[in-house]
């Protein structure tokens, strides 16, 4: 019998990705997926070192398997991503029934690394730095969409900014070559991939370590445009530092480009800003934001915003409201702020806001955030839109769901499932409904039917945090 592997992932997009490759690298292997940690051989952690508590949960865990390997011998268990490649044999130390730690400049090796365990004990590699690394081909990817498809254009980071512990755990910014990935996109729209999302730490600043001048992020987003039967793009993150008029321009000129923009603020306040050494003002930031909507009609502008950073003053937090209201965002992803160990800002212990301050002021910015994206999704009742269909609605179970162009979801009600459009498909919505985070529509038209059938079914991740 095959042996069965388990994911579960901590954290961001990034970790999202490497989880589905890792997914794909193991199949590849000969093992198959788990539907629950019952009948798994292999469990596989993809770490983050940067949302709140996230050692306390991985640790937490792992303590909880310590028992279950106790009478399952045979189980393996292996670590890896950001928290892996910054505590590395702490986690050993720590937790010695874990078999494999892995960095996130090797995650192509787990599966090699998972057979010299079970051969020599536990196992650390964790490289340094991304020379040579192997994130395993492109076909190992595996998709929980399987027409939508993450791509990563860059690993590391080269800011500094005084909250991040990226620049540490994932290093320098790395391009990959242009060619390389449109080479990727066209693989994946061969499968019958219609959307990717171009994936970096600071997408704007893509191969500026290739041609040692100036970024390649504009072009690459043309020729990525370009590639037959990809009818979408988007892109995440963005530094709004590093957005340039030449990156404008390609998002107003390629019809691919989907009219989304993910622009962290982080704070209102240019105190803060420089404090942070995010590298822009306030003004700075609402004139490239102009500039963007200018030149893209119907711009969704979605932002993160840190509250409680160390030093935040009533002023400094009056000032991010102000922002906040004055762009009006589609939707936000508000932080209260929580020191990173290794990063400058948890040393700033002497101006760590009082922690009840902080959540008044993280609910006062949740009304107006929500109070905007009503607003914008409450302006679209009415308009007919173009949605990408994602499958059933995990709101609804008597809807299926998809989105937009703008990246907005859309619940649209129909009781009998045999009459849902097929996930993949680009259909006509009229919208009838608004919430803060979600839109309702009713179906008027199929545009365009999935151009491939699935072949591999949905992989069970649990994503924490």
């Amino acid at each position: 019998m095959a042996r069965r592997y388990l994911l579960r992932t901590f954290g961001c997009q990034m970790n999202e990705h490497d989880a589905a490759r890792l997914a794909g690298l193991l199949e590849d292997d000969g093992l198959v997926p788990a539907s629950s940690l019952e009948d798994a051989d292999v469990v596989v952690f993809t770490t983050c070192c940067i949302r709140e508590s996230a050692d306390q949960r991985l640790y937490g865990q792992l303590g909880q398997l310590k028992a279950w390997k106790e009478r399952r011998p045979g189980l393996q268990i292996a670590v890896g991503g950001c928290l892996a490649q910054k505590d590395r044999e702490g986690i050993v130390a720590r937790a010695p029934h874990v078999d494999v730690v892995f960095g996130t400049h090797n995650l192509g090796a787990a599966p090699g690394l998972l057979r010299r365990a079970a051969e020599e004990g536990p196992v650390v590699a964790v490289p340094e730095g991304p020379e040579g690394h192997d994130d395993g081909p492109v076909a190992a990817q595996r998709r929980d969409l399987p027409f939508s498809a993450w791509v990563t254009i860059q690993v590391g980071c080269d800011n500094r900014c005084a909250f991040c512990i990226v620049p540490q755990v994932r290093g320098r910014e790395a391009s990959r070559p242009l060619a390389e990935v449109v080479a990727e996109v066209e693989q994946l729209a061969t499968r019958g991939v219609t959307e990717v999302t171009l994936l970096g730490q600071n997408v704007n600043s893509y191969g500026r370590d290739l041609t040692r001048r100036r970024p390649l992020f504009a072009e690459l987003l043309r020729a990525v445009g370009s590639v037959p039967g990809i009818r979408r793009v988007r892109f995440t993150s963005p530094h709004p530092k590093d957005l340039r008029p030449e990156t404008i321009a390609a998002m107003a000129e390629t019809e691919a480009v989907c009219p989304q923009l993910h622009l962290p603020l982080q704070s209102g306040s240019d105190r803060v800003l420089a404090a942070m050494h995010r590298g822009y003002t306030a003004q700075r930031y609402l004139d490239r934001l102009a500039a963007a909507r200018a030149a893209v009609p119907d711009l969704a502008v979605t932002t993160d915003i840190i509250v409680g950073f160390p030093g935040e003053t009533e002023e400094d937090f009056s000032q991010t409201l102000a922002v906040a209201a004055e762009v009006g965002y589609d939707s936000a992803y508000t932080f209260i702020f929580s020191p990173r160990p290794g990063t400058e800002a948890a040393g700033m212990t002497a101006s760590f806001v009082d922690p009840e301050v902080v959540a008044e002021r993280f609910e006062r910015l949740r009304v107006v955030v929500e109070r905007s994206a009503l607003a914008r999704h409450q302006a679209r009742v009415g308009r007919e839109e173009e949605v990408l269909v994602e499958g059933p609605s995990t709101k609804d179970p008597g809807a299926w769901s998809g989105r937009t162009a703008q990246g907005k979801l859309v619940h649209v009600a129909e009781p009998d499932p045999a009459r849902w459009p097929a996930a993949g498909s680009y259909v006509t919505v009229g919208i009838v409904g608004a919430a803060p985070h979600f839109l309702r529509g009713e179906l008027r038209a199929v545009l365009q039917p999935p151009r491939h059938q699935p072949t591999r079914r949905r992989v069970p991740v649990a994503v924490l945090g």
